[in-house]
């Protein structure tokens, strides 16, 4: 099992950055996939990110593409979910999920076992 910790979420103006954070406990987060996914008030939640437990293989949305980057350091048993370049669209709850070596070229939000409790992103235009 494990849990999942977000943070740095926050208010930035358009076209500014942030560093989402995701730490979880647990002897195994190496063995994990780690995603990030969103969801806007009156939406859908809406996959954004994921990060392979093996090989740091990456997956992102199309809407997210070049903009965000997703890292890892199970080290210190963290993902990271860095945005730049952010628009008013991106405003949503961000959080981070787990799942035990299931990756595809397609992830979903059924995919993934354990969720955090989510970090709140504005993004004001």
């Amino acid at each position: 099992q494990v849990q999942l910790v977000e943070s740095g979420g926050g208010l930035v103006q358009a076209g500014g950055s942030l560093r989402l954070s995701c730490a979880a406990s647990g002897r195994t987060f190496s063995t994990y996939t780690i995603g990030w996914f969103r969801q806007a008030p009156g939406k859908e939640r809406e996959f954004v990110a994921a990060i392979r437990w093996i090989g740091s293989s990456t997956l992102y949305a199309d809407s997210v593409k070049g903009r965000f980057t997703i890292s890892r350091d199970n080290t210190k048993n963290a993902v990271y979910l860095q945005m730049n370049s952010l628009k008013p669209e991106d405003t949503a709850v961000y959080c981070c999920a787990a799942n035990s070596q299931i990756w595809r070229g397609r992830m979903t939000a059924r995919d993934f076992d354990y969720w955090g409790q989510g970090t709140q992103v504005t993004v004001s235009s």
